[in-house]
């Protein structure tokens, strides 16, 4: 390992809770719901009618028309985010070596959309019809690639496909590259765009989704005891990540460093995580171990809290072995998919912009939808109102179908 520290300059976030990182992290802090009945297609023949639509977004000052066609949702929105995130960062791209800088943006299912229109295709007209862009719209690596066309980047270029924990792993990664001096700058995060009839009623089937169709804005209830599924939503949370003295050269604002990265696996079940959390704690003690910290630095972890019965109380009880009982119930944690849903393999990096916010304002997201204790989820979650709080270090934590455990640790600067 190298003395090389990481720092996050530039954040760009498309989500059910708006397309602009402020008015995201406006409306986490005000506890607001994007959560709502499906509109882009009839869900009235499913078990699950709600989810997490993105309604904000227009491509159109960001993507031409003629690319949108040969883009699934999923580049479509991590296309946006990347530019977003740039954006924000104040680089001046000729001044970028871009041998020295990379891409790694994943997503858990990727052009799933397109496949799903493609198939009807196939059956409906005939294999005559298929689409000669189908392949590049599919594959899940097209988005780095995308990115990396886009600005020019031609450092590292891959994705990482972790389910559930495939945007924490392209950070944590990143995270590495920059570390052992691979590349000076990463843009770094995740996407999804499967909000369709096909991945519906695939994790409807799974019985993993909530049916709360009459309430859509109370369905997501993560650690609440009433709480029966989660809800499936879409977007993308895309970081640039900057090895530190390279931001500071260029006058770059610093949101907070990334310093540590975990990751584990259950090697238990490919869908529920193992029972009292082991490997997930153990990927929490490596990021903290990574980032020089103890529990006693940490202030707040934005829980994977998926709305699951497993998940939540398998969460739980790995916090407590990770940071210790008493250390454990004294650290705030929330989950903020109680306001925009899962957003499946772009979690991991919607939920690290809200960590960076977090250590940058001072202010803890709330868990919304906190009616009901749960006794085996007997932490603090910080119910239904956001928290002023110094944080100096907290955690995010990511988990994937597969037994798949990530968790970054990032610090105040």
């Amino acid at each position: 390992m190298t003395g090389r520290k990481v720092v996050v300059t530039g954040l760009g976030v498309v989500s059910p809770l708006g397309c602009d990182v402020q008015k995201f992290w406006e409306r986490l802090q005000a506890g607001h719901c994007g959560i709502r009945r499906i509109q882009t297609f009839d869900a009235s023949a499913y078990s699950a009618q709600i989810a997490g639509e993105v309604v904000e977004f227009d491509p159109a000052p960001y993507i031409s028309r003629k690319e949108q066609r040969h883009m699934d949702p999923f580049s479509q929105y991590g296309v946006v985010a990347a530019k977003l995130a740039v954006a924000d960062s104040g680089l001046v791209l000729d001044q970028v070596n871009r041998e020295r800088a990379g891409v790694v943006v994943g997503s858990g299912i990727g052009g799933l959309q397109v496949c799903y229109e493609q198939s009807r295709n196939l059956i409906e007209r005939g294999p005559g019809r298929f689409s000669p862009f189908m392949i590049p719209q599919m594959i899940v690596n097209i988005l780095s690639g995308q990115i990396a066309i886009e600005f020019g980047f031609q450092g590292p270029n891959f994705c990482v496909v972790s389910a559930c924990a495939s945007a924490t792993h392209c950070l944590g990664e990143s995270l590495r590259m920059i570390q052992h001096d691979e590349a000076d700058i990463m843009i770094a995060g995740g996407a999804e765009g499967s909000i369709c009839e096909l991945a519906l009623g695939g994790f409807a089937a799974m019985r993993a989704l909530s049916t709360r169709n009459d309430d859509p804005a109370t369905a997501s209830r993560p650690f609440d005891k009433d709480r029966d599924g989660f809800v499936m939503a879409e977007g993308a949370g895309i970081l640039v990540l900057e090895e530190l003295e390279h931001a500071k050269k260029r006058g770059a604002r610093i949101y907070c460093e990334l310093a540590g990265y975990g990751r584990t696996c259950d090697a238990y079940h490919i869908t529920a995580p193992a029972e009292g959390g082991a490997h997930a704690a153990r990927g929490m003690s490596l990021a903290m171990q990574d980032a020089g910290l103890t529990p006693a630095d940490i202030d707040y972890i934005n829980a994977h809290g998926t709305s699951t019965p497993l998940n939540d109380k398998g969460e739980t009880a790995a916090i407590k072995a990770a940071l210790g009982e008493a250390r454990a119930r004294q650290i705030m944690i929330s989950s903020t998919k109680s306001m925009h849903g899962h957003m499946l393999g772009a979690a991991g990096g919607v939920e690290s912009i809200a960590c960076a916010m977090t250590l940058k304002h001072g202010v803890i997201p709330p868990t919304i939808n906190y009616t009901t204790p749960d006794p085996e989820c007997d932490l603090d979650y910080v119910p239904n109102q956001a928290r002023q709080a110094k944080v100096r270090a907290c955690l995010n934590n990511s988990l994937g179908f597969g037994g798949h455990n990530a968790t970054l640790c990032f610090k105040a600067v």
